[in-house]
């Protein structure tokens, strides 16, 4: 799920993307194109419901493909995600629009 918030200058969007957790994995990450795809650099936040949560503050006006990085190893899309692109790897990216 992706909640937007823009700053009244509409130049940031500070998106929150959280992610229901069916799979029940330990842990989560955020990568992307607006963190070089690190499997790391963006952790996120587990919840009390067991869905994992992070927010980013990001460029307005632009597209951004991402995944979720379930315990380091399981690559998954957004369910909600504004659309899908295919990636390299014969799999698709989620795509958030702002």
């Amino acid at each position: 799920m992706l909640l937007k918030n823009y700053t009244k200058t509409k130049k940031k969007c500070r998106v929150t993307f959280k992610y229901p957790n069916q799979e029940h994995a330990d842990s989560a990450t955020l990568a992307g194109e607006f963190n070089n795809w690190s499997p790391t650099d963006t952790p996120m936040n587990k919840l009390k419901d067991g869905s994992f949560s992070v927010t980013v503050s990001l460029q307005a006006n632009r597209t951004y493909t991402f995944r979720y990085v379930l315990d380091e190893t399981t690559w998954v899309n957004d369910l909600e995600a504004d659309e899908y692109v295919a990636n390299e790897h014969g799999e698709s990216n989620s795509v958030v629009i702002l």
